[in-house]
C-alpha cells in the first residue's frame, strides 16, 4: 500500500501560515514606503546609541569645525585682499578700465597664454596691456567678438620694455617659459640689485608708463653683454582670474 502525505489541518495551518508572514511583509514594506523610511532611522538610532561618539570624539568633532571655519575665513580674506588689489589697480589704471574673467589656459603652456572672457564687441584689441592684481600679465595676442587670447610676460615671445624705478635704467623684460621672466639691461651698469622695482618703461610704445611688473630676484652681473636679472611678478599669473584692461 503507498504511502501518501498527511493534507489535514496540519498543512492547512502551514499554508495559512506562510501567508500571514506574506501579507505581514508586504503591510511592513508598504509601511515603510509611506513613513519613508522614518522607522527605520529611530530603530537604527536606538540601536547605535552605545557606539556614538563620547565626549573626546565631540571635541575632536568641535576642532575640526573650528579648523574648517578658520580656512574659509581666510580664504575669504584672501579673496577680499585680491578684489582690493584689483580695485585699487583700477583706480591707479584710471576709471576706463574693462574688467574680463578668465576661461581657459593653454594645456600645454601654463606660463604661456590664457583667454578672457571678453572679446571685440567689449572694446577688446589687439596689442592691448592686461593687468592682474598688482600689475601687467601680458598683452592681447588676438581677439574673436566674444575671446581675447593674452599673451603672458612669461611666455618665451613676451618682450616688453621696462625700467628701475630706483635708478631709471632701462631693459628688455622676456619670458623664458617659467613663472619668472628676465630683464636684459640695455646697460654695462644698471646698478640693479634684488628688491628693486620693475616697472614699463616710458620709452615703450605697447604699454602705458609705470605700470608695476614685478621685483628682481636676482642679478647676473656677468652677463655678456649686459647684465641680467630675474624678475618675480607682482601679479602671480598662476592663479589669475579676473584681469583689468585699460581702455585707450
Amino acid at each position: 500500500m503507498p504511502l501518501t502525505h498527511p493534507r489535514g489541518p496540519a498543512a492547512s495551518r502551514g499554508r495559512r501560515k506562510r501567508w500571514v508572514w506574506i501579507l505581514g511583509l508586504i503591510l511592513s514594506l508598504l509601511g515603510i514606503r509611506l513613513s519613508k523610511g522614518v522607522g527605520l532611522q529611530d530603530a537604527y538610532a536606538l540601536l547605535s546609541l552605545p557606539f556614538w561618539p563620547g565626549p573626546a570624539q565631540s571635541e575632536w568633532l568641535r576642532s575640526a569645525q573650528s579648523a574648517g571655519d578658520r580656512a574659509r575665513l581666510e580664504a575669504l580674506a584672501r579673496d577680499n585682499d585680491r578684489l582690493r588689489q584689483l580695485l585699487g589697480l583700477r583706480l591707479a589704471a584710471g576709471a576706463q578700465t574693462l574688467s574680463a574673467p578668465v576661461i581657459s589656459r593653454q594645456s600645454g603652456g601654463w606660463w604661456q597664454r590664457l583667454v578672457i572672457g571678453k572679446g571685440s564687441l567689449a572694446g577688446v584689441r589687439v596689442g592691448q596691456p592686461v593687468l592682474g592684481p598688482g600689475g601687467l600679465i601680458g598683452l592681447v595676442a588676438s581677439v574673436t567678438p566674444a575671446t581675447a587670447t593674452i599673451t603672458l610676460l612669461t611666455d618665451p615671445s613676451s618682450r616688453v620694455g621696462v625700467w628701475l624705478s630706483r635708478t631709471s635704467h632701462h631693459g628688455l623684460l622676456s619670458g623664458v617659459g617659467t613663472a619668472r621672466p628676465v630683464v636684459r639691461f640695455l646697460d654695462k651698469d644698471p646698478e640693479a640689485r634684488p628688491g628693486d622695482v620693475v616697472v614699463t618703461s616710458p620709452a615703450s610704445t605697447l604699454v602705458p608708463p609705470n605700470i608695476p611688473v614685478g621685483v628682481i630676484d636676482s642679478v647676473d652681473a656677468t652677463a655678456d653683454p649686459a647684465p641680467t636679472a630675474v624678475v618675480r611678478l607682482i601679479a602671480p599669473v598662476q592663479a589669475v582670474d579676473w584681469v583689468l584692461l585699460p581702455r585707450p
